[in-house]
């Protein structure tokens, strides 16, 4: 059976890089009839916090991304520490003492004499009396000896990798602190999750060779694994600065349709044109992993404006009942004022403006040339209520009274009416003022 998991590190919110894994791993699962779990990784218990876990479990069911169990590492400590036992008995987890300082010069000088920045292994070389001596002095870390062969396979969407494992350092998989590290906490439970799928960023390829190795020794099968793009601006530039901007908590408070965000990160990428899906369902249908690309993906946060303004445009007014309700349009007004604005909005939050406009009137904007006109033109505006023939009624007669025609005529009065220079059909506008218009 495919299981695939999603596993953020709960030290802020997600962020529409996040998304991509998500969605993938997510919809890899659903077309299989598979399972999709949700994986906390709060083992860094000083940073992981209690609010950014509630907003990722929001965050994700929002989108509808529902996960069918959710697991917690920090409740797991006692199968990495069982994990730990193993490798060292294997001869594959070894301690090393060097401070960040002293693998920083190593680094430089390898560098400087054209070398990789490789881990040269020196601990291997100590005695137990130095071991004893170091770890008395500064703590020590826990290394993965990796075999030094070639690590192969075939990756979802960058196809065939290579890497010399020669030329990778020999991953830490414990902190001097004696915390443990992502690349063996998700090595442990990928094999005891029986984890058969991972889609990730392509900034862990390398890392992926390492956990192939791990795996492999401790028994487990290993994954399929397909490494996404990551997501640059819109001009090539890095996202990373901009994060605090892009997540979905703030797209969600800026009115944002989820189905918006799922249509874009489910093409986005890929061979296939972005198209809007109604739900998630749609999107996990026509989603396919072949179709996408290694390249840099260009987002650009403006793109999901006029996605959920598309939305927007297809709900009916049951849909968006509650909406119409906190805004204060009457029940008998809801269904009428709906098909006459939901093609005139950009989010949600956009319908209360539009009723209060109807509710109360707008703010005439009139130009200083036309200040003469439309006060001649509202003296010839019959009183309320209005229905469908009254903009042609009235028109017709501002027409035969100023001599004025097409936009010097439509376009002012508009403006005038509805305190906008675009909007809906003014014939069907008319009709729900429950103010005759002031100028």
């Amino acid at each position: 059976m495919t299981t695939t998991r999603f596993a953020p590190s709960p030290t802020g919110y997600l962020h529409i890089g996040n998304l991509r894994a998500a969605l993938f791993n997510y919809a890899i699962a659903r077309q299989a009839g598979g399972t999709f779990i949700l994986r906390i990784d709060d083992t860094d218990q000083e940073r992981s916090k209690d609010e950014y876990i509630a907003g990722i479990q929001e965050d994700l069911t929002w989108l509808g991304l529902n996960w069918d169990k959710i697991e917690y590492q920090s409740k797991r400590m006692d199968r990495y520490a069982a994990a730990k036992q193993r490798l060292i008995e294997m001869g594959r987890l070894y301690e090393a003492f060097e401070t960040p300082v002293e693998l920083d010069l190593k680094r430089k000088k390898q560098l400087n004499m054209g070398k990789p920045p490789v881990y040269d292994r020196a601990a291997l070389a100590l005695s137990e009396d130095e071991k004893a001596r170091l770890r008395a002095e500064r703590g020590s870390h826990w290394r993965f000896k990796l075999d030094h062969t070639r690590i192969e396979w075939t990756d979802g969407i960058i196809g065939d990798i290579s890497i010399d494992a020669a030329s990778v350092s020999d991953p830490v998989l414990f902190k001097n602190d004696g915390q443990i590290l992502y690349t063996l906490a998700s090595v442990v439970d990928d094999t005891e999750m029986g984890i058969t799928d991972v889609v990730r960023g392509s900034d862990h390829v390398t890392n992926t060779a390492t956990q192939i190795q791990m795996i492999e020794a401790l028994g487990g099968a290993v994954p399929r694994f397909a490494h996404h793009s990551l997501l640059t601006g819109p001009q090539g530039e890095g996202l990373s600065k901009r994060l605090g901007t892009l997540s979905l908590r703030d797209m969600r408070n800026q009115g944002i349709a989820p189905q918006a965000i799922l249509s874009l990160m489910a093409r986005l990428g890929s061979s296939d044109p972005v198209e809007l899906r109604r739900d998630i369902r749609e999107v996990v249908a026509g989603f396919d992993l072949s179709k996408f690309g290694s390249a840099p993906t260009k987002f650009d946060v403006d793109d999901l404006g006029p996605l959920t303004a598309r939305h927007l445009a297809t709900l009916g007014h049951d849909d968006v009942a509650d909406v119409l309700t906190s805004a204060g349009v009457p029940d008998d007004l809801a269904e009428p004022f709906w098909n006459v604005v939901r093609d005139n909005i950009n989010t949600l939050d956009d319908v209360a403006g539009w009723w209060a406009m109807f509710r109360d009137g707008a703010t005439p904007l009139v130009d200083d040339e036309d200040r003469e006109f439309i006060v001649q033109a509202f003296d010839l505006l019959p009183p309320l209520p209005y229905d469908s023939d009254t903009w042609a009624t009235w028109t017709a007669a501002v027409k035969d009274a100023t001599g004025r025609k097409g936009k010097g005529l439509f376009m002012p009065l508009r403006k005038a009416v509805t305190g906008r220079q675009r909007g809906p059909e003014m014939a069907d506008v008319m009709p729900l003022l429950q103010t005759k218009p002031r100028v």
